[in-house]
């Protein structure tokens, strides 16, 4: 059990003493595809997978890397006017007595856009997620 112990110790110190380092071949692609970045973050989102938390023209964003500097995804979030107006108006009308909370926009490299809406009613949430056609593929 002690040795179990500290193996979990050293794994969680080795985590985090290098978690906010990225690899070069990833500060390299952040910096081609977001030069004008700042107040930039690092955290490992998975083991192979890093994720840089910033302000980018005026908004706060957040953009995700494999570890040979493959752009993953870049998400930020947005005003619920800025929702395409086919989402806006199936949420609007499924979900009348819920109040919109937050509006992120995901671009993938695998899903394309996604725009993610989440809904708060008294003490109960619910996320959605929509294609940029409008089309849901969560709810």
């Amino acid at each position: 059990m002690k040795k179990l112990l500290m193996i979990m110790s050293i794994v969680l110190i080795y985590s985090c003493a290098f978690a906010g380092t990225p690899p070069e071949a990833v500060k390299k692609a952040f910096l081609k595809k977001f030069s004008t970045a700042s107040k930039v973050s690092w955290g490992k989102e998975s083991p192979k997978e890093w994720e840089a938390e910033f302000t980018y023209e005026g908004s706060k964003v957040s953009a995700n890397f494999s570890e040979d500097g493959t752009w993953l995804e870049t998400e930020r979030e947005i005003k619920i006017d800025n929702l395409p107006k086919g989402i806006l108006e199936s949420v609007k009308s499924k979900y009348s007595d819920w109040k919109i909370a937050e509006v992120d926009k995901t671009d993938s490299s695998k899903h394309g856009t996604i725009y993610e809406v989440d809904l708060k009613k008294g003490m109960k949430s619910k996320s959605l997620a929509f294609k940029e056609d409008g089309t849901s593929i969560k709810e």
